[in-house]
């Protein structure tokens, strides 16, 4: 598989040569252009590259996401049916958990790749991944059709989703990032995150159209629509993604032979410090983000009544406040610093932890709505929004892929999947939500002392503070 993708990256590399050499140097192609038309060509391949970045990564977390919406309100009596109402919403939740197992192994699989093959192979190839493994998933028999197994077969499926998401967030930060201007790299890398809310919008929006189905249709038919559309599109994220170029970082290190041979090995030898910083600093965004739209789906209507379908209406417009809002805080990083702004993200978020449920427990749609806008909006602006182009900055561009994956993944594992189960079990414990809110607090202090050391440290090449 290695040969065959290095083959296609020499392809993509020929092309993307020929396009480069006529936006960077005029004067090498076979019309007369002027200075200007360099610089508009220029500017349009940076306009596509965001773009791919956005609708990719919209189209892979609209998979992912997607699963875990119908885990917290389906999955346990499809699949997990022999086990009581609890036993089964927790190994529901276990299930959604698997793929963050799998997810440190994409990000050294896909990370290897990126780094020493091409930014822009690896992202075909995980979209790919994820678009086939989704669409599985809406195909499989249930546990009144092949008993054990279909448990077991929704298990690899979302091993598969795991695999690939590891590396795809890191291939669309870099395809962001780095074709970017020094100056505006938090605001061209924070259109990855917008991707992530939008993914997240679009698979709540598409599970709420099914969600109402009454009597025995959502249970035997409806909840395989959202999963089945997935293969429509990966079509379009294919298109989006086979016109973007490879990035001109990534050229120049693959000309002047300076790919590091095994580029994780280099990150956990060299880059320990800076791996270590990420995984803390995405902790104030993934336990809260997770809490409020895994978590919630459950929490709500079992503990406290409500109609999935309301916090899924909620999931929707938070999501979508949230797009407009992360490139304001990423364009803010630019002008204020990346640390400054996730420093004050860390004590919002850790603000918001009671405010959240005081809202979310009324049961009113209008205060539902608000505390998943302060957490699902405003908190993935204040955190994911600016992250990105930070961890791009703590890594040396030769393992950039690898080590932004890595961040991600580890944090995933010890932060993301553990969220919802974890918060199921305080909520049990404790009979209430403040357990549930301490734990969101002490994600964001873990955070704050990731962040403070990151300000102790040299700063990386182009690092802005």
């Amino acid at each position: 598989m290695a040969a065959r993708l290095r083959a296609a990256s020499d392809s993509f590399h020929k092309s993307d040569m020929a396009s480069y050499q006529l936006c960077d140097n005029p004067g090498m192609s076979a019309e007369p252009t002027d200075a200007r038309s360099g610089s508009a060509s220029t500017a349009a391949q940076l306009r596509r590259a965001t773009a791919a970045s956005f609708v990719g990564t919209t189209i892979e977390w609209y998979d992912f996401f997607l699963f875990g919406l119908v885990t917290a309100t389906v999955f346990d009596r499809l699949f997990f049916p022999r086990l009581n109402p609890t036993a089964g919403t927790l190994a529901s939740l276990a299930a959604f958990a698997v793929a963050f197992v799998a997810r440190p192994l994409g990000g050294v699989l896909f990370g290897h790749i990126g780094d020493r093959i091409g930014r822009k192979a690896t992202l075909i190839l995980t979209l790919l991944i994820m678009g086939v493994g989704t669409s599985v998933i809406g195909l499989l028999p249930t546990y009144s059709a092949i008993g054990i197994w279909a448990p077991v077969l929704l298990v690899i499926a979302r091993l598969v989703q795991g695999l690939s998401a590891g590396g795809e967030l890191g291939g669309a930060i870099l395809i962001a990032v780095e074709p970017a201007p020094a100056k505006r790299r938090g605001y061209y890398g924070s259109w990855p995150t917008q991707g992530v809310n939008a993914g997240l919008a679009l698979a709540s929006a598409a599970y709420l159209l099914v969600v109402h189905l009454t009597g025995n249709s959502l249970l035997s038919w409806g909840w395989r629509i959202p999963f089945l559309a997935s293969a429509v599109l990966l079509l379009v994220g294919l298109y989006v993604r086979l016109r973007v170029l490879e990035t001109p970082e990534f050229r120049e290190i693959r000309e002047s032979g300076q790919r590091a041979g095994v580029p994780i090995a280099v990150v956990l030898r060299h880059h320990k410090r800076a791996l270590l910083i990420g995984m803390g600093a995405l902790t104030a965004g993934t336990i809260p983000f997770y809490i409020a739209t895994v978590f919630t789906l459950s929490y709500g209507p079992k503990q406290l009544g409500m109609s999935p379908q309301m916090i899924l209406a909620g999931t929707v417009v938070a999501a979508l406040v949230g797009v407009p809002l992360i490139p304001l805080l990423g364009a803010l990083s630019d002008r204020l610093g990346r640390i400054r702004v996730l420093k004050a993200g860390a004590v919002y978020m850790a603000l918001i932890a009671f405010p959240f449920f005081w809202l979310f427990e009324t049961g009113d749609p209008v205060l539902v709505g608000l505390a998943l806008v302060l957490v699902v909006a405003v908190g993935s602006a204040v955190t994911f929004g600016v992250l990105t182009s930070f961890l791009a900055e703590l890594f040396d561009a030769p393992v950039r892929y690898s080590g932004i994956a890595l961040s991600y993944q580890l944090n995933g594992v010890l932060t993301s999947a553990p969220a919802p189960f974890v918060a199921a079990g305080l909520y049990a414990w404790a009979n209430g939500s403040w357990p549930v809110a301490v734990y969101m607090i002490a994600g964001s202090l873990v955070a704050l002392v990731a962040l403070v050391a990151a300000g102790r440290r040299p700063a990386g090449p182009g690092e802005h503070r």
